[in-house]
């Protein structure tokens, strides 16, 4: 009786082709990434100036954030209310992870960055393009990567990888999410609490530079979408056999300690937004165990059946 097995392996020696035909094709699709690539840059050049508003968004919300913060604590200089903080001390975390509208103050300062080299601005705009474009056209990059691949893998391996193609950017989506939304608005509320200003005739400001601050929210857009494809790859790993649920299991107290002290590394030195990267990839880290054990007991079905089969011939 012919397993499975026998009709992945026609199907692969259906669609060998010479070398050459490989390097055609390989060809082929790396001019399709090319200019894909160089629209998508183009495309995100053209708006790169919106882009970038965009991302100082959350600068936007921290320092108006903060001037309201200013605002209540003025109007309590009179004397200290306990009611009063601890009610102001849940609206600013509100406010922070975004379940609160930030009220608006009369006369609060506008936001400033500053650029210290003539073409510094310039360069951050190349710099956000080439972002974006990798960005924006990373469904056709995928794409085409699954179509160069796709010929020399089993038909249930095809069907096992298409889902991943959905769950990566996805993952890196809600990463980026939590860092747009959370990380950046409470890092930088924190950064600007620290400035000193009017204070026995000295100012010590945050003027913080336009490519510092595109470092800055593209290193946490990259680490904590990254961080988010934990599951991707511990998936992956299990379905090659590589690791097990029950040894993900065994050393969840391990993975505890190197979440963190990941989180510590890849976000700013406070504890609050380590804590906010380190719950979720423990969460995903619990989803990912699961996520193994399925994959677990489907394959040992399938090699029941196949036994069974093999007892009845």
């Amino acid at each position: 009786m012919s397993s499975p097995y026998d009709h992945d392996e026609s199907e692969i020696e259906a669609s060998r082709a010479p070398l050459l035909d490989h390097l055609v094709e390989l060809r082929s699709r790396l001019i399709i990434c090319v200019i894909a690539m160089a629209l998508g840059f183009a495309i995100c050049f053209a708006f790169s100036k919106q882009i970038y508003m965009f991302l100082l968004h959350p600068f936007a919300i921290a320092a108006q954030l903060l001037a309201a913060e200013q605002a209540a604590h003025a109007q309590q200089a009179a004397g200290f209310d306990l009611v009063k903080f601890l009610s102001g001390t849940r609206d600013l975390f509100l406010a922070l992870i975004g379940a609160r509208e930030v009220p608006d103050v009369a006369g609060a300062e506008k936001l400033k960055l500053v650029f210290t080299a003539p073409l510094e601005f310039f360069f951050t705009k190349l710099k956000l393009a080439g972002f974006g474009a990798v960005v924006l056209t990373f469904p056709v990059l995928a794409w085409q990567v699954y179509g160069f691949v796709a010929p020399g893998l089993y038909k249930r391996e095809r069907k096992a990888f298409l889902p991943f193609l959905l769950a990566s950017p996805s993952l890196f989506l809600m990463g980026a999410a939590l860092v747009y939304y959370v990380i950046l608005p409470f890092v930088l509320w924190f950064s600007l609490s620290q400035q000193i200003v009017g204070d026995a005739g000295i100012s010590v400001e945050l003027l913080p530079k336009v490519s510092d601050y595109l470092s800055l929210v593209t290193t946490l857009l990259l680490a904590f979408g990254l961080c988010f494809q934990l599951p991707v790859v511990l998936t992956l790993l299990g379905m090659a056999g590589m690791i097990s649920s029950k040894a993900l299991s065994a050393g969840r107290r391990y993975a505890i300690v190197g979440v963190f002290v990941v989180a510590a590394v890849v976000t700013p030195p406070d504890p609050i937004s380590q804590t906010m990267l380190a719950v979720p990839i423990i969460l995903l880290y619990e989803i990912s165990i699961w996520c193994v054990r399925l994959i677990e007991t489907r394959r040992k079905r399938e090699e029941d059946e196949a036994g069974t089969d093999v007892v009845a011939i």
